[in-house]
């Protein structure tokens, strides 16, 4: 069901809202507007720094033309077979505003589905995008642990045309194959590639934190955060790369007219707010969403000096330097990160202040000195561990305080297999071990090579 968390409609438990001059908001048509305008005020350009707004505005002037009509591969009308396999691969999910489902399009007849493939070869041949496609429908869901009162903990969860992303699974293959066949998309990027998963990223991380240590060097990480990178990412920034790596035709123009005219509405039961403008960012929940975020921080790395160790999957950046002198890990880490804020200065990406942090590993027992680094004029702060991928990393290594983290979550879900496993009623055996399988050995297993 549409917008359900635990059993319970998510939208159910909004009784009221704090407006910002502290008055209470209950009526439900207030509310949805107030939320409105807060998840438009996410993709609002305010968030860029100034630096970047001036090359934001001199980049602008220079207009991209992607018009050709060159018959390469990713330009030619879909197939049939692209159709169903694009189909296949959909999950039920609820419907956007035109409420067309899933189900419905994965039990047309042939005939059908040939005349909803000239549909889309139309719109891929003329370029003319629909405008419904162009709407988003958004559930607001409360952030756990947060205010449920303040309009700024919640989570915009987008529904957007199942007839549109089915198109865009179809297109996103062929950039996805663009990009792979090129070797466009940086090595050390790890997030939603074939053949790829956040294991690596750990593995090659602990390797090279596990090599300074044995070399009794001084291991020093620095764990990036983005604020509201999927939100304020660069829409002509994401055009440009695209324009660099040489892409021309039907693929580009499709990508440019679907980051166009980005509006949306916030659904509360039967309450829905008046459309409102996505300035900015990627379109949440839509499949091409992640593949264009991907290329817009692919450059990152190149900023990076080559004997940093760097791990990157999707936004979750990090860079890594072994030294005997600490003095010297100091001078090159600044200066590399000098380098990452111009590049987040020329892309429209800005680095959290407090959740920025860096961990120094080393097992030395004398007494020396913590890193000492700035990134935009704030000290980078040096903790005892970080959590990267899912991973808990102390300064010593021994992965004590991950143990215990999995630990207490296993014990939770170990409670709830006790409920349902009473001789006289419960699940039965293979039930269990289902059970058991998703809940806790999913959560021993993972990361168990690091």
């Amino acid at each position: 069901m549409v917008g359900k968390i635990n059993g319970k409609r998510a939208n159910q438990s909004i009784s009221h809202l704090n407006n910002p001059d502290g008055s209470k908001c209950t009526e439900k048509q207030d509310i949805v507007q107030l939320l409105a305008y807060e998840f438009e005020k996410n993709s609002s350009s305010n968030h860029y720094s100034p630096t970047f707004k001036i090359y934001k505005t001199a980049a602008e002037k220079q207009r991209l033309n992607f018009s050709s009509n060159n018959t390469d591969d990713y330009n030619i009308p879909f197939s049939l077979n692209e159709l169903k396999v694009s189909l296949n691969k959909c999950h039920d999910t609820a419907t956007g505003p035109d409420e067309i489902h899933y189900q419905f399009l994965k039990h047309l007849p042939e005939v059908s589905l040939i005349v909803l493939l000239g549909i889309f070869n139309n719109i891929w041949r003329t370029g003319k995008f629909p405008e419904s496609w162009c709407e988003a429908t958004i559930i607001p869901i409360p952030k756990p642990g947060k205010d449920a009162f303040n309009p700024t903990n919640y989570r915009p969860i987008s529904l957007t045309s199942c007839l549109c992303k089915t198109m865009e699974r179809m297109i996103n293959a062929r950039l996805v194959w663009f990009l792979e066949r090129n070797g466009l998309i940086t090595k050390y990027q790890s997030g939603f590639r074939h053949n790829r998963s956040t294991t690596d990223q750990l593995i090659r991380l602990e390797s090279f934190i596990r090599n300074g240590i044995v070399r009794d060097h001084h291991v020093v990480s620095v764990f990036f955060d983005l604020e509201k990178a999927y939100d304020t990412t660069w829409k002509y920034g994401i055009l440009k790369d695209l324009y660099n790596f040489g892409l021309r035709g039907r693929l580009p123009i499709f990508i440019k007219n679907f980051l166009s005219d980005r509006v949306f509405k916030v659904r509360l039961g039967t309450s829905i707010s008046e459309l409102h403008t996505q300035e900015m960012g990627v379109p949440q929940g839509s499949i091409l969403s992640v593949t264009l975020f991907l290329i817009k921080i692919n450059s990152i790395v190149n900023v990076v000096n080559p004997r940093f160790d760097r791990s990157l999957f999707v936004d979750d950046f990090s860079i890594s330097c072994s030294s005997q002198h600490m003095p010297f890990i100091e001078t090159i880490l600044q200066n590399c990160i000098n380098r990452i804020e111009k590049w987040a200065d020329e892309n429209g990406f800005r680095f959290s202040k407090t959740k920025t942090v860096c961990v120094h590993f080393c097992n030395k027992r004398s007494l020396h000195l913590d890193p000492q680094i700035k990134i935009n004029d704030a000290t980078i702060p040096v903790v005892q561990q970080a959590k990267f991928l899912g991973l808990i990393l102390d300064n010593k290594l021994n992965f004590k305080a991950h143990i215990d983290y999995v630990r207490k979550n296993c014990h939770k879900a170990l409670t709830l297999l006790k409920v349902v496993s009473k001789m006289d009623w419960g699940a039965d055996r293979v039930v269990l071990l289902r059970l058991y399988r998703s809940l806790v050995r999913s959560k021993l297993d993972y990361g168990c090579a690091v």
